[in-house]
């Protein structure tokens, strides 16, 4: 559905996302062979590697990418059997929803009628005081214009969230672009105005009056973006943090009246983020200053610019040919069906996630599930005990956060409310708008008193082992419980080597340099002292200088950069050590095989093969280390691995004593 704005603070406070598979390990009855001491990752995941090899043109292939593809079959089964015999309303909706997106006869015969009311509405306007409640409907079907308006938490409570104006509105997707004079910037400039120039036609605008259109456009683009911040800005999430009260927005900005626009968008809080008061005012003057002719113009671009993807083929060959090929690079639009399901996730994800855990998550596997990530959880607790690096305030408060942490699986553990307009068959445009209209609402739902965990930034159906900051809790999905990440076929330890490692990597970063920025109360602010702090920097050093030091597969001459990665190597660590922790808790007496398949588990969810160009891509940019050294670093550090293998001291696997990096001793 139309593009919604990143929200760089949900990024920053709110999920650290991991999303993985593997191929199910083959345990050998016999004694492990000397290779699981030399190269543990390739001896583990040998089979996978042989069965699963890169062909010409794929960047990479993976366990983690092998599951995202089972999960997206998942999602169409569903769909499939929604469409065919639906049962109960919601799947009614989707059912609905997914036969009018395939069927693109209808699509081609429905033209632009979707938008046709949006049009109409637009057309309407005729005076300055018309175009604040244009904006503002528009908002409303989720279609973002002049600007972006969000729920997001608020900084100094994050129990809540407020709503953030923040800037958008612009069709190029960097403020730069409208101001920068070098060549390759007007080049592209004269490709956007070109597009610009094919939806205003489409739109109806006629043909002698189309370059005009389309220059008024461009003008108050550039206008807006004169006054936007430099992408770079945004990455702080203070810097997006402004409150006031929304008392006096009608005051400030009396032309776009921010106070209706509230109203209309069911908004009542007493508060609301500006954190750019400039790009307002400047808006709030434009409403006033240009004619009503030239925001129609922008207002109808706008709308079939968000639009055009989901109706017949002239809008959606012309969204694909710039936003596709000149700004993504993408050489072939999607196939019918994955595109029908992409939208779908986009605009009614939440409909299809609660769908989806109903279908594919059952109960024992839910179950065992708490079960384990309880256990990590109270193993965390354990190694918070035994922390030689915090004093007693900040172990009190490690505590406290770590008994108030929330374990949420399978689904949110607070539904949306599913009234939404009847959808029918008969236009998907049309079926996207009113799932859009209804996922915006249900945003606006989350901003007021209590809020803030009404629902995930991310969707039951998509693989995901999270924990969010913001809300001290773990998220893990649905999608997420499947073979081999939580295989119920297997036995406990490789359920606890896979998913429980897992868990424990997601639980340290509640502990870690960001976590320990947000304490017990969900309050921001730091509970290390500057001495607590170094000693965390002094353990990260030392897996700084570890990882450094490993080469990169694939490319020649070039390592793991270890400050780029450390965090998350870390927390790598983290979770071997609590999950064996909790597993030894659970299992004392465990047999070796058991005790070997639990390390089998943790190697099969890394395994992958990349391509050199992507390999050198990760290798300059992912703050994740290469499968290989996911696998591998971990356990060389990790007494109980050398143990269970018999890895003698001179194996690759076995580090020493005083090389060996142990976050809780």
């Amino acid at each position: 559905m139309p593009r919604h704005a990143l929200r760089p603070l949900a990024c920053a406070l709110a999920l650290t996302l991991a999303s993985t598979l593997a191929a199910p390990a083959v345990h050998a009855q016999a004694a492990k062979p000397p290779a699981a001491c030399t190269d543990f990752y390739g001896h583990a995941n040998a089979d996978w590697l042989q069965n699963n090899p890169l062909t010409a043109g794929v960047a990479s292939i993976s366990a983690l990418g092998q599951l995202g593809d089972r999960a997206r079959h998942q999602q169409v089964e569903l769909l499939n059997a929604a469409m065919q015999s639906p049962q109960g309303n919601v799947q009614q909706l989707l059912g609905d929803f997914w036969a009018s997106g395939l069927d693109e006869a209808a699509v081609e015969r429905d033209g632009a009628q979707p938008i046709a009311p949006l049009l109409s509405r637009i057309d309407a306007i005729r005076r300055h005081r018309d175009i604040a409640p244009a904006l503002a409907a528009l908002h409303q079907v989720g279609i973002p214009v002049a600007f972006n308006f969000s729920a997001d938490v608020d900084l100094r409570d994050l129990k809540r969230h407020i709503g953030y104006f923040s800037q958008g509105g612009l069709g190029l997707p960097d403020p730069a672009y409208y101001i920068r004079v070098d060549q390759p910037t007007r080049d592209l400039l004269g490709q956007y105005t070109a597009y610009v120039q094919k939806i205003l036609a489409l739109t109806g605008t006629p043909d002698d009056e189309v370059a005009e259109q389309a220059q008024l456009v461009l003008d108050l683009e550039t206008r807006i973006a004169q006054v936007t911040r430099p992408l770079a800005q945004l990455r702080d999430p203070r810097s997006n943090f402004a409150p006031v009260a929304t008392a006096e927005l009608d005051k400030t900005y009396p032309n776009l009246r921010l106070g209706e626009f509230l109203q209309a968008q069911s908004v009542s809080d007493d508060t609301v983020s500006i954190a750019n008061p400039e790009l307002f005012a400047q808006i709030d003057g434009l409403v006033r200053q240009l004619k009503p002719e030239q925001w129609k113009a922008y207002l109808r671009w706008r709308v079939g610019d968000a639009m055009a993807p989901y109706m017949a083929r002239p809008w959606r060959d012309a969204s694909f040919d710039f936003r596709g090929r000149v700004l993504e690079g993408r050489t072939a639009q999607l196939p019918r069906q994955q595109m029908v399901l992409d939208a779908i996730n986009h605009a009614a994800g939440p409909m299809l996630g609660r769908e989806y855990a109903a279908r594919y998550l059952p109960a024992a596997t839910k179950s065992r599930a708490q079960e384990i990530a309880t256990a990590v959880r109270n193993a965390m607790g354990a190694a918070l005990d035994r922390d030689t690096r915090l004093g007693p305030q900040a172990k009190a408060e490690a505590k406290a956060k770590l008994a108030a942490m929330k374990i949420e699986v399978g689904t949110p553990s607070r539904d949306l409310d599913y009234t939404i307009q009847p959808m029918g068959r008969g236009s998907f445009g049309g079926n996207m708008l009113i799932a859009s209209t209804w996922h915006h609402a249900q945003e606006m739902r989350r901003i007021g008193a209590e809020n803030a965990d009404r629902r995930w930034n991310v969707l039951p159906q998509q693989p995901a082992l999270a924990y969010d900051i913001a809300q001290n809790r773990l998220v893990v999905t649905a999608a997420m419980l499947q073979a081999p990440v939580l295989d119920m076929t297997l036995d406990t330890a490789a359920q606890y080597g896979s998913f429980g490692a897992l868990v424990g990597h997601e639980i340290s970063h509640g502990f870690d340099s960001r976590g320990h920025l947000v304490d017990a109360s969900e309050q921001v602010r730091s509970w290390w002292t500057p001495a607590e702090t170094a000693a965390w920097d002094t353990v990260g050093n030392r897996v700084i200088t570890q990882y450094g030091a490993l080469e990169y597969p694939v490319i020649e001459g070039i390592r793991v950069n270890g400050a780029q990665t450390r965090d998350e190597n870390l927390a790598d660590l983290a979770g071997i050590e609590l999950a064996w922790a909790a597993y030894q808790t659970a299992r004392p007496d465990a047999p070796k095989e058991s005790r070997e398949d639990f390390f089998e588990g943790w190697a099969s969810i890394w395994a992958e093969h990349m391509s050199e160009a992507e390999a050198t891509r990760r290798a300059a940019s992912s703050v994740h280390a290469p499968g290989q050294w996911r696998t591998n670093a971990p356990l060389m550090n990790h007494a109980g691995f050398a143990e269970t293998f018999g890895c003698k001291a001179s194996a690759d696997m076995r580090l020493g004593d005083g090389e060996r990096v142990v976050l809780w001793p």
